[in-house]
């Protein structure tokens, strides 16, 4: 029977609640007696994010959705406000609104038998650790980056104990960061932490997991074996599950994405031999400027691989004239894709990626090298991690931000892209690819780390079978 009940918080954007459901998924498949009730905060201009939850929500049963009430007083985002703080006040206004739904859920008729065990929370909705504290529930985090992230949030907390300073982005200092094996340069920081209301807004949460009960993470002691084993022999903080790798490597695509283009491309990647195609996107935000997107098209036309480009442009004609009959049968230009469909097919052999860590995760799966070209958040972080601490990326930027219009050269673009296509039998990052691939894949399984971390959290807020 299904009487142990776990209320769980994302924060709602499609990166994060993808995540979030795959977690939901994993933990009612794995226990039994698991059922999950999730709140969807919502904010204005989100209509896709129900059409989300609609298409999902049929193939996930013994999870249901419940509505929080749209803000009445709603934030907006400033043209020099960071996004980390806008949405650290977005959370902290729906305190209340989650407060009354909570306490509903826990006094309704229907639990009937049925025992609510505990909160899991999003990253940035920690403020929600209140609502927990005042109702009597652990409340446990869900982060959906990278270990590297949590030890660099443990990191700034420390710091800022000692110095409230923010940081100095071309200061060239290093940072001696525990979980990290190398010094950890300033300028691979997430971006928030250079700007004051970010920097807040980042310590504020850093400082707030000092009050969960548990952390689990998005990644495994395979794709992470240092940091991950650091925390996992941590006693004075809380515990960390590393349950990872949490995706759906059958994911459908959207509902409102046009599924004429994803059969295209699709047919036409069945065509291209084997590991020969490159695979170049930048996440739902990395719209790109006109001088950018020709470097990049140049950069293509100059390594002749094939390829397949998600391009979202901010000018509908920054492609240069000509470039797509030049290319024609060798790649496909596209403004959406199937991300995952692609990683998982064996024509791709590369993916020149903004390095968010849903991407990392899915690329690792499927055994797929990226070359990093980091736009924002914390990708510059995850770059770093990948190529300096793991070996499992060729560097093209590990410090590149979109908001500061820097040039890459296709001269750049070209090596890069170059160094990790060519000689594929004798790439050492592609054979550590396949090698953290297969050991991911494993680790989900009865048995493996991923699994025993997972029971771990299972056995630690509801109890050991009986």
């Amino acid at each position: 029977m299904r009487n142990a009940e776990l209320i769980f918080i994302p924060t709602p954007t499609v990166g994060h609640l993808v995540p979030f459901l795959e977690l939901a998924r994993r933990l009612i498949d794995q226990d039994d007696r698991i059922r999950i009730t999730v709140l969807v905060m919502k904010h204005q201009g989100q209509s896709h994010l129900d059409t989300y939850v609609n298409s999902i929500g049929s193939s996930l049963p013994f999870v249901r959705f419940v509505d929080v009430p749209e803000l009445e007083d709603k934030p907006t985002l400033g043209s020099t406000q960071s996004a980390e703080a806008f949405v650290y006040d977005f959370v902290e206004r729906n305190i209340p609104l989650v407060r009354n739904i909570v306490t509903s859920i826990l006094s309704s008729p229907e639990l009937d038998g049925v025992e609510v065990k505990g909160i899991v929370a999003d990253f940035f909705c920690l403020p929600m650790v209140d609502v927990a504290r005042d109702v009597n529930l652990p409340f446990y985090v869900f982060l959906t980056m990278s270990s590297a992230f949590l030890a660099m949030l443990r990191y700034l907390a420390d710091r800022h104990s000692k110095d409230t300073s923010v940081f100095v982005r071309d200061s060239g200092e290093m940072l001696s960061i525990r979980g990290f094996v190398n010094p950890v340069p300033v300028n691979v920081l997430p971006t928030a932490l250079f700007m004051e209301d970010g920097y807040d807004a980042d310590v504020k949460l850093a400082i707030l997991f000092n009050k969960v009960s548990g952390i689990l993470v998005n990644t495994s002691v395979d794709i992470e074996p240092y940091t991950v084993n650091h925390f996992l022999n941590e006693r004075s903080y809380p515990p960390v599950y590393a349950v990872g790798p949490i995706f759906n490597p059958k994911a459908q695509p959207h509902p409102d994405q046009d599924l004429g283009v994803r059969d295209e491309l699709m047919k036409w990647l069945d065509d291209q031999p084997e590991a020969s195609v490159v695979f170049l996107c930048f996440g739902s935000m990395g719209r790109l400027k006109g001088p950018l997107v020709k470097e990049i098209a140049h950069g293509l036309e100059l390594c002749q691989y094939r390829f397949i480009w998600s391009l979202r442009a901010e000018d509908d004609d920054s492609l240069p004239e000509g470039f797509l009959d030049r290319v024609k049968g060798r790649g496909m230009v596209c403004g959406w894709s199937p991300q995952v469909e692609i990683l998982d097919h064996k024509a791709v052999g590369g993916f020149v990626s903004h390095c968010g860590w849903n991407s990392i995760v899915e690329s690792l799966w499927f055994g797929v090298p990226i070359v990093t070209w980091p736009m924002y958040a914390e990708q510059q972080l995850n770059a770093f991690l990948l190529v300096k601490e793991l070996n499992l990326a060729v560097e093209l930027k590990l410090d590149y931000r979109a908001r500061r219009d820097e040039l890459v050269s296709a001269s750049e673009i070209d090596a890069a892209i170059r160094c990790v296509m060519m000689n594929k039998d004798d790439s050492l990052v592609r054979k550590r690819v396949m090698d953290v691939s297969q050991m991911a894949r494993r680790a989900i399984l009865n048995g493996g780390s991923s699994y025993l971390a997972t029971e771990k959290f299972i056995q630690d807020v509801i109890g050991v079978k009986q």
